[in-house]
């Protein structure tokens, strides 16, 4: 099983002390060069007036992208320390078990738009950077990105399932293709407003690290898409359903108290 996830929009405040991000210890070798390039331009676009708007950010956020400058010297934590918010506050690694925080070490990847894949104790440093973004000589983000996470991505993959909660930007890098198509399945969240059931957004966020976890916890790692269902239909009503490209949709209800946030 590999479940996908988003990074989240914040991230968790630099360490004071510690050893910088090492790119050579980070997986996947061949995602080297690729992240060098994009440390360069991004430190690069960073130190000009304007950085946060050139990125696709609000202005608000200027403090934060200046820290971009410095990211080869900031101390670095696990990604799960890193990416906050209500997707990880719903996962809540630190207070899963100890298989369970096993399994997610293992199965969990994050599709981050600066390091590419990372674990949940992979060492990166926060950083600002949107998948969307553009950057000069090397065009968007996800461009670059789906240049090479082909190879990658399928040996993670390998014959199991992939449960994809990222966003749309995110998922856009990479899905399975050809046969591996039949064992992906995208996370959905419905919610029902004034009798009609509705797609909803910062719900999904909450809803989708519940399934991570519920996942990451079940008592056998789940290895076809009916198998996913089976496990997250022990916590609400969900539903697979074919998507039109060979795999499939898990549409599941948010929670009454994660709808109404």
């Amino acid at each position: 099983m590999l479940v996908l996830l988003p990074p989240s929009e914040g991230k968790a405040a630099p360490a004071r002390r510690g050893r910088p991000v090492d790119l050579a210890a980070l997986p996947h070798p061949s995602l080297t060069p690729l992240r060098e390039e994009l440390l360069n331009a991004l430190a690069a676009v960073s130190a000009e007036p304007g950085a946060a708007e050139r990125l696709g950010l609000s202005p608000g956020l200027a403090d934060e992208v200046a820290r971009n400058v410095s990211l080869r010297t900031t101390p670095a934590r696990r990604a799960v320390d890193v990416y906050t918010g209500v997707l990880y506050a719903a996962l809540d690694h630190a207070s899963l078990g100890t298989g369970a925080a096993r399994r997610a070490n293992r199965t969990i990847r994050v599709q981050s738009a600066l390091w590419g894949p990372v674990a949940p104790t992979d060492l990166v440093a926060p950083y600002r950077l949107p998948m969307t973004a553009n950057l000069p000589a090397l065009g968007t983000v996800a461009s670059r990105w789906r240049a090479v996470l082909g190879p990658v991505m399928t040996e993670l993959a390998g014959d199991g399932v992939v449960v994809d909660g990222r966003s749309s930007s995110y998922a856009s890098v990479w899905r399975p293709a050809g046969r591996a198509a039949r064992a992906y399945v995208a996370v959905r969240v419905f919610s029902e407003v004034a009798g009609r059931r509705t797609v909803v957004s910062h719900a999904a966020k909450h809803t989708r690290g519940l399934v991570a976890r519920w996942l990451c916890e079940a008592d056998r790692l789940p290895r076809t898409p009916q198998h996913v269902a089976g496990v997250v239909a022990e916590h609400r009503p969900c539903a697979l359903v074919p998507d039109g490209r060979g795999g499939w949709f898990l549409d599941v209800d948010a929670p009454a108290a994660a709808s109404v946030g």
